[in-house]
């Protein structure tokens, strides 16, 4: 019995200190910062949990500063706004601008020959043009357009004399690798090179002679200059011009009336329209 009442006394002696430190260090011991910043009633407080040792065995609580400071809100800035400190003055690296306006094409036909004789031409044509630009750098932006105009194509000067060949609807969805000279500025020229496919589609022939039109699908390099211009905010007057060389084959009617066409199209393709950086 007394061994037992002396080793209770030894184990009280040794935990009493222990029980001492965590109940003077979870009220006065919590240092000079702390003690300051619970005096200041500018600094905002949180409350978290500390567990005492000793014998209590109780959950003990502190406040403590919090030190991190709230972000501020970003300011608010219209649609129509240009906002110093929010918007973004020109374009850059990874800005991605969507653009909506109209596209002229026109047919230069600068070459071409038939089996019996003469030319071929076709008109020009406008439409609303849909493109997208993504700027991989502040300098190098990929581009793709797209837009279909019709055309009217003619046989002139053949054996037959001038022929009306017929109507057809082309979309030449082109992709283009730009430098722009000005990143980050209001005023940003630049020129590009690329490739057009371009895909004909409701093609019609004109009657007459010509009962059946085909024409091919063909590829050719474009060349490309251009500017934007941030007019307001995040939006962006266009202008810009493509020159692709495409050699267009095309054939009449069926064997044995079938009569074959090539022709160098090497449409200017020209547009304008707003744009809209996301």
């Amino acid at each position: 019995m007394k061994k037992s009442l002396s080793r209770l006394a030894i184990i009280a002696a040794v935990l009493a200190p222990a029980a001492g430190y965590a109940q003077n260090y979870s009220t006065t011991n919590l240092g000079p910062a702390v003690n300051q910043a619970q005096n200041t009633a500018s600094v905002p407080m949180v409350r978290e949990e500390i567990w005492a040792s000793g014998w209590s065995g109780k959950v003990q609580y502190r406040d403590v500063p919090m030190y991190k400071t709230p972000k501020a809100p970003k300011p608010h800035c219209g649609v129509f706004q240009t906002c110093p400190g929010v918007t973004k003055i020109g374009l850059g690296k990874g800005d991605f601008i969507v653009r909506l306006g109209a596209l002229a094409t026109i047919a230069n036909n600068t070459s071409s020959r038939t089996s019996v004789g003469g030319r071929v031409t076709a008109s020009n044509g406008v439409m609303a043009e849909l493109s997208a630009n993504y700027f991989v750098t502040d300098n190098i932006a990929f581009e793709l357009i797209a837009s279909s105009t019709r055309h009217s194509i003619w046989a002139k000067d053949t054996a037959a004399g001038n022929v009306h060949v017929g109507k057809a609807w082309v979309i030449p969805p082109t992709v283009t690798a730009q430098w722009h000279f000005r990143p980050h500025k209001a005023f940003n020229p630049y020129v590009g090179v690329g490739l057009t496919v371009a895909f004909w589609h409701n093609i019609k022939p004109g009657g007459g002679i010509v009962q059946k039109l085909g024409m091919e699908t063909t590829v050719g390099p474009a060349f490309n200059v251009g500017f934007d211009y941030q007019v307001v905010g995040n939006w962006f007057f266009n202008i810009d011009a493509k020159q692709m060389l495409l050699n267009q084959r095309a054939h009449l009617n069926d064997s044995p009336n079938r009569i074959d066409a090539r022709t160098s199209l090497n449409p200017t393709v020209v547009s304008g329209g707003i744009g809209y950086r996301f």
